[in-house]
């Protein structure tokens, strides 16, 4: 069985008051169409392969990253990315 993923809020009121969390952008390779909306929206941190699916940044974000991460996984047709802080996901 696939391991449970915490998903963090896209934007919540205590963003500006609390301290910025090492964020990961994810996808769900099997929602995903390759549409590429995500890669014009953030392309800082996803690149588009050969058929239009997106290949992520596999690194901490910075907060600016995050901010286009966000936008991405808002403009997402079909609901495939996710931020995830990697240090919950080990626990």
């Amino acid at each position: 069985m696939a391991a449970l993923r915490r998903r963090v809020p896209v934007s919540t009121a205590a963003d500006d008051a609390s301290p910025l969390p090492v964020l990961r952008l994810r996808i769900d390779a099997a929602a995903c169409d390759g549409i590429g909306v995500c890669a014009h929206l953030a392309p800082q941190i996803i690149e588009l392969d050969r058929w239009g699916y997106p290949i992520l940044a596999a690194r901490d974000l910075t907060a600016s990253e995050a901010a286009s991460g966000r936008r991405a996984i808002r403009g997402c047709p079909r609901a495939a990315l996710w931020l995830e802080d990697p240090a919950s996901a080990r626990r």
